[in-house]
């Protein structure tokens, strides 16, 4: 192709990825995006998914000849540019040297560029340029709505169809929005980063989400989840609770949020863990009942207190540490940094779990598969099972020093309370298998048990489980 400057001029939308704004350049001249992406010299191939579609959330980084001939096509300035898209100053080992005037690109993935990328509002994006065509930007969770449509943008990393939820008739969740601005402010005030803080209070709500299918008193969630389906989510129940997720636990992610930054909040987790005279945290402790009571759940408290090994447990015991440590700062990246989420506590995302799931029922036999084959509520049990006794084990890291009635008291106490939790996972985890199929005499060789015993045990909790 000859390169001429635009004749049609195309602007950038703030937040913009370059890939976004190249295809809405080629379909303001009727052109495929392909043809248009000819006039650059690229150094690798286009990403993709496992299924082999094109990534929404693939981006573009241009060497400065590059840039060049994109504000020429777009006819922007330069500087507009820089402005509007958070990858234009993007450097590459793959791209050539600046003095090479040869216009070069590389495709990149754009959440390792820039941050979270997510589909932008078909309508609003119309009502600034004209055409109603896809856009994709830059942004994190806390301004997905968009409130003039009733919309929440969806990820752009998952291969899903469908790039917005309608939450026109949820109207808590453009709320959150609206109190998400207030609540960074107030996190900036405290010294803490406000993306911190929405990742701990999503780590903690992202858990609850996947305790929440044996909550049997829990309603408002099940409730907003059908209504982004459309109404009802039916026989794709768990699709949709992936694909829900981070639009329905929203409003309760901005409360927690808000509840930690509280400083009333954490006097009483001070108070719970005996203050001067420490102790284990209760199960009936004030924070966890005021938590509760903040989230619209006044039945949530002993649950949240009792989720050992959890990024909320986790939080609170960083909050003790420092305040008994006289409030010393702690090094970035310690584990005492009560705003860290370790690895462990991160929700899984959106596109992780629908690769999972896609790949479970493209597998031949796909039924034998665990997560395919055991309920949703029973992996939960089998892993709130495992994780609450590593933390009762962990807690006895230290435990063989002073008078020996003590501390033989609390080693033997953790490790009969770790024993129980452990031989309940492995029950679980016997009948799961059972009941998907797998030969008996196979599970009483791997539990090294004879069958009968095996058997005869499956029996008794089957009738205690109903």
């Amino acid at each position: 192709m000859t390169h001429h400057p635009g004749l049609l001029r195309t602007a950038p939308l703030q937040g913009e990825t370059t890939s976004s704004l190249i295809c809405r350049i080629a379909s303001r001249y009727g052109l495929e995006a392909k043809v248009l992406r000819s006039c650059w010299h690229w150094r690798n191939y286009q990403p993709a998914h496992d299924g082999g579609g094109v990534r929404a959330d693939a981006e573009v980084l241009l060497n400065a000849a590059g840039r060049q001939l994109l504000a020429g096509l777009c006819g922007v300035r330069g500087d507009v540019l820089a402005r509007a898209l958070p990858s234009w100053a993007g450097e590459d080992a793959k791209l050539p040297a600046a003095e090479n005037q040869v216009p070069a690109a590389a495709w990149r993935i754009g959440g390792a560029v820039a941050g979270p990328v997510a589909f932008g509002c078909r309508l609003c994006a119309a009502r600034r340029t004209g055409t109603a065509v896809r856009v994709v930007q830059y942004a994190p969770l806390w301004s997905r709505v968009c409130v003039r449509h009733g919309r929440w943008l969806l990820d752009a990393d998952a291969d899903q169809p469908y790039e917005y939820l309608n939450v026109r008739h949820v109207p808590e969740v453009a709320a959150a929005q609206r109190r998400w601005a207030g609540v960074a402010r107030w996190a900036v005030r405290t010294g803490a980063e406000p993306e911190q803080v929405f990742a701990l209070a999503h780590a903690v709500v992202a858990r609850w989400w996947e305790q929440a299918l044996h909550w049997e008193r829990e309603t408002i969630w099940p409730r907003r989840l059908h209504q982004v389906a459309g109404g009802n989510a039916g026989s794709d129940l768990e699709w949709w609770r992936i694909v829900g997720r981070d639009a329905v636990v929203f409003p309760e992610v901005v409360a927690v949020a808000d509840a930690l930054l509280d400083p009333g909040m954490g006097e009483l987790i001070w108070v719970d863990s005996g203050a001067g005279q420490p102790r284990a945290l209760p199960a009936d402790g004030m924070f966890c009942r005021r938590l509760g009571e903040r989230v619209g759940r006044a039945w949530l408290g002993p649950l949240a207190a009792t989720d050992h090994g959890g990024p909320l447990i986790a939080w609170m015991g960083s909050v003790i540490r420092r305040r008994r440590t006289a409030g010393r700062a702690p090094a970035p990246g310690y584990t005492d940094d009560p705003w860290w989420v370790r690895r462990e506590h991160q929700p899984v995302t959106i596109a992780g779990q629908l690769r999972v799931l896609g790949k479970e029922k493209r597998a031949p036999g796909s039924g034998r598969m665990w997560r395919a084959s055991v309920p949703a509520e029973q992996r939960m049990l089998i892993a709130r099972a495992i994780e609450s006794a590593e933390e009762r084990l962990h807690q006895l890291r230290g435990v063989q020093t002073g008078p020996t009635a003590d501390v033989t008291q609390q080693l033997l106490g953790n490790l009969h309370h770790s024993a129980v939790l452990i031989e309940n996972a492995w029950k679980r985890t016997a009948v799961a298998a059972a009941n998907a199929g797998v030969p008996l005499e196979k599970v009483a060789q791997w539990a090294d048990m004879p069958t009968e015993t095996l058997r005869s045990m499956l029996a008794d909790r089957q009738e205690e489980d109903g």
